[in-house]
């Protein structure tokens, strides 16, 4: 089937599907194919559930019917997405970058949707698939689009930026993750920069941090033109500054020598180039100075990233969602700088990082030490390998869980950090 006849079935029905456990009377399956799964062995499910039809590549299935047969049912997505795209006549914002991606989108986001009609990425949906979903779910009335969008080989973003074909976007930062992937620092910069390549040769905007070498040296390796640059310079279109970070932040920032405070439900200094990118966002669609704020402080952190719990005993700073070595180490120092009088860490392997993986966990724990912190714990197969005195080493959750048990912490300001297969979030409970 032709991508322009697909599109005809996807106006009658605009709700996608990729996993039968989430099927909606109406919608359209896709059967996508996994490592561990085959979307073509479930289409009858799919349509039994209610499916309207079930887009699938496999000849087994050609004679069910409901069922649209193409080449390749992810190629078939991803040009149904595209197909939509390129009928929508509104800004999207593409944001890609090592460390902030996900909490730059939602605070781009909540601020420019005190004045338009908004759609983003939902969770972390910022991958090949992700993306075309994200953009499937546009509808007629939206007026801005903001698209995550991440990577962890060269050619990624590329391949993201053909399909979601941003007008504005944003590189947040270069830091080590996925250095396996990447090959390295400079692979991750050639993978990022794809971003770059594609506003320059489209015609669009790119917003740059201008504090950050490396970024703005990017942007004139690429010639980009057309830049709104923030940051501290004077040149730059907004500035910000952290007047509070106790645990939350109190920030504030400048345009045309104007200052606006505004008090946070955010914590972590290494968040100040992200809120920097939503207020100048803001102000490049012309929002005012009281929307710009009430974006910024309505906008709660979820899904793990730099929230703030108070348990019980405990105030955990809950930053578990993903981790790195750039990652950890601002972390760290954003602990250092809280003034919180007893604090801990609880840190657990990162993962991805191929040969680096033993040198980057020994320069971690080597930070995390020299906090003269409370307690010092290390979670997982790496850092167990280089258990040490002066901390507590585990090489699972299971036996932290353990350790926690025999020696509650009480009365301390944690930071929980590790990347999301170590699942820490099982520790909250203990805290």
């Amino acid at each position: 089937m032709l991508t322009q006849d697909l599109y005809a079935v996807y106006t009658r029905h605009r709700l996608i599907c990729t996993d039968t456990r989430k099927v909606s009377p109406g919608c359209l399956f896709f059967a996508l194919k996994g490592e561990r799964y085959n979307g073509n062995e479930f289409v009858k499910q799919a349509l039994q559930a209610g499916a309207a039809f079930a887009v699938t590549d496999s000849e087994h299935n050609r004679e069910i019917p409901g069922c649209i047969m193409v080449p390749d049912a992810l190629q078939a997505l991803q040009n149904l997405a595209r197909y939509h795209r390129e009928q929508l006549r509104i800004p999207v914002i593409g944001i890609t970058g090592t460390n902030g991606k996900t909490t730059t989108k939602e605070l781009v986001n909540s601020v420019l949707s005190q004045r338009y009609k908004t759609h983003a990425t939902q969770g972390n949906l910022n991958n090949h698939i992700g993306v075309p979903l994200t953009l499937l779910a546009i509808g007629s009335d939206i007026e801005i689009a903001v698209i995550e969008m991440g990577a962890n080989h060269v050619g990624e973003i590329e391949h993201l930026c053909s399909i979601a074909q941003p007008t504005h976007g944003i590189i947040t930062n270069i830091g080590k993750a996925h250095l396996e992937g990447f090959g390295g620092v400079e692979g991750v910069k050639k993978a990022k920069g794809e971003l770059y390549s594609f506003l320059k040769t489209s015609g669009g905007i790119s917003f740059v941090p201008a504090d950050c070498e490396v970024l703005s040296g990017m942007a004139l390796h690429y010639g980009l033109k057309d830049c709104v640059y923030y940051g501290s310079t004077p040149a730059s279109f907004a500035g910000i500054r952290i007047i509070e970070n106790n645990p939350f932040l109190g920030i504030e920032w400048t345009h045309l020598n104007q200052k606006h405070r505004v008090n946070m439900q955010l914590t972590g200094t290494y968040n100040r180039d992200n809120i920097l990118a939503a207020v100048a966002f803001g102000l490049f669609f012309n929002l005012s100075a009281d929307e710009i704020n009430t974006g910024l402080s309505t906008y709660v952190p979820g899904n793990n990233r730099s929230q703030v719990m108070k348990t019980e005993r405990n105030i955990v700073i809950g930053d578990y969602y993903n981790a790195n070595p750039s990652s950890m180490m601002v972390a760290l120092e954003n602990l250092e700088a809280l003034s919180a009088g007893k604090k801990a860490v609880i840190l657990g392997d990162m993962f991805e990082l191929g040969q680096e993986a033993e040198a980057e966990h020994s320069k971690v724990v080597q930070k995390a030490m020299e906090l003269h912190a409370h307690r010092c714990i290390f979670i997982g197969a790496a850092f167990f390998a280089m258990k040490t005195g002066g901390a507590e080493f585990y090489a699972t959750v299971d036996l932290a869980i353990e350790g926690l048990k025999a020696k509650p912490l009480a009365g301390a300001t944690v930071l929980i950090k590790g990347s999301r297969g170590m699942k820490l979030e099982e520790l909250i409970a203990f805290l």
